[in-house]
């Protein structure tokens, strides 16, 4: 197994036992869930910082985070999941202290409620420098309605562009060190954020560990609505595999031109 490639992976074990984890909350109208997530979060060993980045909200999701005991920052109109993270990556780095090690970032979704505790295990990997990334492994979800060709769709096309074979590729629960965060951006758009960082990170070197959390969130149903959903990933999805085919092949123009020149 490869071993990471940031700092954590060179961190002393007093190092270690001083880094500190930042959950990040992208949430768009997370009102009924939100204040059940930040609470669980916040007991998640080694986090000191739970902040929400409320991404346009309609209902009142900033204040009843804040009033669970989380950092806000708010959007005033909805600009989506990959800004939201990149938002929530700016703001702890501006809060994270002078000589002491960046904190880690630990992504997670706003509905899962008192199941948010269960990502801590996805810190472990990271922090003893195993890998750069951990991404979490769920449970089949009760009343989700897909078939798969999401999924199917985004793990082909990581696998075939960086000889990794996630199994679950569109996670979005997932620790990363802040030098793999930034060198995963700009992060792709929409519902393509997951796939997009997958395969920028692994083509870069970094290492990428997927592990099991007994997480439940609001699966997408088989309705008209859920249908929508998967419909607007798989166009996102595409969208950002298709834009890294571009770049490799653009890439491997560049560096044969380079070997032409005399």
């Amino acid at each position: 197994m490869r071993r990471a490639k940031s700092a954590s992976a060179h961190l002393t074990e007093r190092e270690r036992a001083r880094q500190r984890v930042a959950v990040v909350i992208p949430a768009k109208d997370e009102a009924r869930r939100i204040a059940a997530t930040v609470r669980a979060a916040k007991a998640i060993p080694h986090v000191d910082l739970v902040l929400v980045v409320d991404d346009g909200s309609e209902d009142n999701t900033q204040d009843v985070a804040r009033d669970a005991g989380a950092v806000v920052v708010r959007h005033s109109h909805n600009r989506g999941k990959a800004a939201a993270m990149e938002t929530g990556a700016a703001v702890v780095a501006m809060r994270d202290a002078p000589g002491r090690a960046p904190r880690l970032l630990l992504f997670i979704d706003g509905d899962l409620a008192e199941t948010a505790v269960n990502t801590a295990p996805l810190v472990a990997p990271v922090l003893d420098g195993h890998a750069d990334m951990s991404i979490a492994l769920l449970p089949p979800q009760p009343g989700a309605g897909g078939r798969g060709i999401v999924v199917g769709a985004a793990r082909r096309a990581i696998a075939s562009m960086t000889g990794w074979t996630p199994t679950q590729p569109l996670s979005g629960m997932r620790c990363l060190t802040r030098e793999a965060f930034e060198a995963g951006t700009p992060l792709a758009l929409g519902w393509g954020v997951e796939t997009g960082l997958t395969i920028d990170l692994l083509r870069l070197g970094y290492v990428a560990v997927e592990v099991p959390c007994d997480l439940r969130h609001r699966p997408s149903g088989s309705d008209f609505r859920g249908q929508m959903h998967r419909a607007g990933q798989y166009r996102d999805v595409l969208l950002a595999i298709n834009a890294r085919k571009v770049r490799a092949v653009g890439g491997a123009v560049r560096n044969l031109t380079t070997k032409k020149k005399p």
